[in-house]
């Protein structure tokens, strides 16, 4: 059963809240009935199949084509199956995701995996700000799953994540793992400014130095047992993470933030 793809027929001048095109809500239902579902797009509902050319049958295997940041909330809350979108995304790209998988081949914008609970994220391009942050008044980000991203990241990545992991090929923006609870984040490229600002535990693994603010302690350099299992743990990706070229296990260890509990950790490769 061919994969059942959504093809943009032209791009929107208003956001489309996509969130209703999940596997979980459209298992069962035939074409007429999935063309048939209304799509919020400014003030106006759209149907599903005035927006978008559709084909295929498989409800657990998504393919979203000629996508264009104007398309909010996809793979909002899913749970299974995958979706695959070929082009940009809007803001939202897997808020709350609970299992299942999504692919990126372009770029996304603000607060993509935020609240994140399961599953696997690949950004082929660069993502915005509060990459698996806490929505606006919440308190808990990132609560489990893996995040890739392939470019670069902008500020605030992992805002009050929990657990769960976001590898960043590329730069990290200011205040990247700024309030974070648990979890880790690596960045093999380059970091901004107050770099773990008032996190409370969790790690951030590092290629290079960062500039680090003065309540974090210099703790010397080790070499960390765990370090090469983790390393092993990225080999099924798709990534710079898999190379073996990537591991190390000999660091430069920084403790902080020593404004909140400072039993977070900064780890710099030696």
């Amino acid at each position: 059963m061919s994969a059942l793809t959504f093809t943009l027929k032209q791009p929107t001048a208003q956001r489309v809240d996509m969130s209703p095109l999940v596997c979980q809500k459209l298992q069962g239902m035939d074409v007429d009935a999935i063309a048939a579902i209304e799509l919020q797009c400014g003030k106006r509902r759209p149907r599903v199949d005035e927006l978008f050319y559709i084909t295929g049958m498989n409800t657990q295997e998504i393919i979203i084509a000629n996508a264009t940041d104007k398309l909010d909330f996809i793979g909002k809350e899913l749970d299974g199956g995958s979706i695959s979108i070929l082009g940009d995304a809007g803001a939202y790209l897997g808020m709350q995701i609970k299992a299942g998988s999504i692919s990126l081949s372009g770029d996304t914008g603000l607060y993509a995996a935020c609240e994140m609970k399961n599953g696997l994220i690949q950004i082929d391009g660069n993502a915005g700000d509060f990459l698996g942050g806490a929505l606006p008044g919440n308190k808990q980000g990132m609560k489990g799953g893996t995040v890739l991203v392939k470019g670069n990241v902008g500020q605030r990545a992992g805002d009050h994540m929990r657990r769960g992991q976001i590898l960043i090929e590329g730069n990290a923006g200011d205040y990247c793992g700024s309030r974070m609870v648990a979890g880790t984040i690596a960045v093999m490229g380059n970091t901004g400014r107050y770099l773990g600002y008032a996190m409370r535990r969790g790690t951030l693994l590092l290629w290079n130095q960062p500039h680090l603010s003065a309540t974090f302690n210099d703790c010397g350099s080790h070499t960390l047992a765990f370090l090469p299992m983790l390393f092993a743990s990225f080999k099924p990706l798709n990534s710079r993470f898999a190379e073996s070229s990537a591991a190390f296990n000999r660091v430069q260890r920084y403790g902080g933030d020593m404004a909140e509990t400072g039993r977070g950790e900064v780890l710099v490769k030696l």
